[in-house]
């Protein structure tokens, strides 16, 4: 019965072909080229279509593929989307620590991420305080020490064995990244490094779900990264572990199964899904070319084709992105790290920290902690994300970018690959050089508003004032808290996208001189209405004070009433053809008395710069270099 009926609803929808599609779009369009209005060019290299169908994804060989199995592009698991929500603790008293865990495992956490900086800190009897009362095969558990991790290690595993816990059951990792921490510091660190890992993977032997080795791809993205560099340079970070760690004669199940990826994830919402379907997919092939050898308690399930397949699950942690946060109108960070949140959940990850939204200028409080808490729970108990697996799959869009990010990704691979491996990229500085110089492009967008930071450069609070709460020593910076030794290497930059925006606009604040920008708005209502909101906007992202009015019959009018209000700078609001008389106008009767501003590109431009005018702001311009100059003028 159901089928009959589906069959009749499906009959009154022939279907169409995509010659048909591109037909209609074409008369749609009256004569606009399609490639330049809809085709979208990605920084990644390849372009996005405005639509896809069936036929674009013929080619793609794992679409047959269940969720859980090889090579688990659909996610490792199989019958739900479940991830563990991590919260990080800055442990500087044991005790304390202990207490803010416990409290935070009531609030809906069941993954801790406890960070050691102080090696005083690191001794059993610190460590039993720390785990008191923590029942740790409810919980995932994640160690990170800036020293002595070695011993930090030596004494969990101590610990879990002398409390008599079942080692099957304890979960979680040791952040050691010795060949990732070479991009943040410019040090070499990998003199002893396999040995060490060698060391840790032999002392966590009876803990098969404790991973001991970490990939900090999130180095990558937090430094302003393409996400086909996040991705491909994070694998040949992997890759150069598997090699190495293998050629020293550990066996690539033991390495394979102790490899943990920590990514970044940023607000590009459905590439960001893609990114984490297509890295299982590669790294499954990565790990396929080592054909691991099962040590699994049940090899049933897992040994195909003479090796163990689920070696090659990619074990993910995702973190919400600091490059793109910002200093001013914070409470948007929540708005970008919730579409993260949903990027990473729905892309399949193991486990997500959400940041707190006021992370970049002052140190966490319990409020911007429950609301990092707060938003992943959403997604698992009011938007029951981790009911399905693979959410996303079959979508001919995500399909697509997961198939075209794969391939940016792998060619970066294999030239990493071609100059030697992650270790001799890096210390020729071509991972650093790439990374840095797209960091570099995405401020220069950021700065011609071509990529947007809502609350910085784009409708900032223009009444916000931030200098006095900001806490932190610099606010510039992502805090990689990797030191700041001499660099024997090129490092990664880690200025975040709003950094040059948030110095100009504190700049404006600590001058005491609260600059004003007044709308002159004259001549045509729709336009002068129009460039009024786009001006306010403008010089508002420079922290000046807007003076509004409705609007003036005359220039002489409104000129008056800019005599009274003695303002800084004059913006003229108007339509093209009224820029032609009335700019000149209100020009000479200000004379020398405001910095004088024509909002538009009208086709008189050239003639009014002949006048004398030489300020004009449009949508074409530098916003970010353009206000700079205007602190310049105006002695900021």
């Amino acid at each position: 019965m159901a089928e009959t009926k589906e069959k009749q609803l499906f009959a009154d929808f022939p279907p169409i072909s995509t010659q048909e599609w591109m037909d209609k779009i074409t008369t749609d369009l009256k004569g606009a080229d399609f490639e330049k209005k809809l085709v979208w060019r990605t920084n990644e290299g390849f372009n996005v279509n405005p639509f896809y169908r069936a036929e674009d994804l013929d080619k793609t060989s794992y679409l047959n593929c269940l969720p859980g199995e090889f090579p688990y592009t659909r996610g490792t698991k199989k019958g739900d989307n479940t991830w563990f929500v991590r919260q990080n603790i800055s442990v500087t008293n044991a005790k304390e620590a202990n207490a803010k865990a416990l409290n935070i495992l009531g609030r809906g956490v069941d993954s801790l991420g406890f960070c050691i900086e102080d090696k005083e800190l690191i001794t059993k009897e610190n460590l039993a305080l720390l785990l008191d009362k923590i029942c740790l095969p409810a919980v995932e558990i994640n160690l990170s020490a800036t020293h002595n991790t070695k011993l930090l290690l030596q004494l969990f595993v101590d610990y879990v064995k002398a409390e008599g816990y079942n080692l099957n059951e304890i979960k979680g990792s040791l952040n050691y990244d010795p060949f990732g921490k070479m991009l943040c510091r410019g040090k070499m660190h990998c003199d002893h490094a396999i040995e060490r890992l060698g060391e840790f993977i032999t002392l966590t032997k009876d803990l098969p779900n404790f991973r001991v080795i970490t990939v900090n791809a999130k180095h990558l993205n937090n430094a302003g990264s393409f996400i086909s560099q996040e991705l491909g340079y994070g694998l040949a970070i992997g890759a150069a572990y598997m090699s190495q760690l293998t050629e020293a004669g550990v066996s690539a199940y033991d390495v394979a199964t102790n490899l943990k990826f920590n990514f970044g994830v940023g607000t590009n919402y459905f590439m960001e899904i893609a990114k984490f379907r297509a890295a299982r997919y590669l790294w499954s092939t990565i790990v396929e070319q080592y054909q691991p050898q099962c040590n699994c308690s049940d090899k049933k399930d897992c040994c195909q084709d003479g090796w163990c397949k689920c070696a090659a699950k990619m074990a993910t942690h995702a973190e919400t992105s600091q490059w793109n946060m910002t200093v001013f109108d914070p409470n948007v960070n929540m708005l970008r790290s919730q579409t993260e949140a949903m990027s990473a959940t729905i892309g399949g990850i193991d486990s997500l920290t959400v940041i707190a939204f006021n992370k970049t200028y002052e140190e966490p409080g319990e409020f911007s902690e429950r609301i990092a808490r707060n938003q992943q729970l959403l997604l698992k108990e009011e938007s029951h994300f981790d009911k399905i697996a693979d959410a996303a799959g079959g979508s001919y869009y995500i399909e697509t970018l997961t198939d075209n990010i794969a391939t940016q990704a792998w060619k970066l691979f294999l030239e990493v690959e071609d100059k030697g491996g992650f270790v001799e990229a890096a210390k020729a500085g071509l991972i650093q050089d790439a990374v840095n110089a797209s960091g570099t492009k995405r401020r220069e967008l950021i700065a011609q508003r071509r990529e947007i930071l809502l609350g910085s450069n784009q409708y900032p609070n223009f009444t916000e004032e931030m200098a006095k709460k900001i806490s932190k020593e610099s606010a510039k910076a992502v805090n990689c808290s990797c030191g700041d030794d001499a660099a024997e290497i090129k490092k990664l930059d880690f200025t975040r996208g709003s950094a040059d925006f948030e110095a100009l606009r504190l700049a404006t604040e600590k001058s005491g001189k609260s600059p004003k920008a007044y709308l002159l708005k004259v001549g045509n209502v729709a336009f002068r209405q129009a460039r009024a909101q786009f001006s306010a906007n403008f010089f508002a992202c420079a922290g000046y004070k807007i003076i509004e009015n409705l609007g003036f019959k005359t220039v002489e009018e409104g000129v008056q009433d800019i005599l009274k209000q003695a303002p800084d700078m004059v913006v003229i609001c108007a339509s093209d053809d009224d820029y032609a008389t009335m700019a000149p106008e209100a020009f000479a009767l200000l004379k020398d008395k405001a910095i004088f501003v024509v909002a538009g590109a009208p086709a008189c431009m050239d003639d009014l710069k002949a006048q004398g005018i030489e300020n004009f702001i449009h949508v074409r311009s530098n916003v970010l270099a353009e206000l700079q100059g205007y602190n310049q003028k105006l002695g900021i």
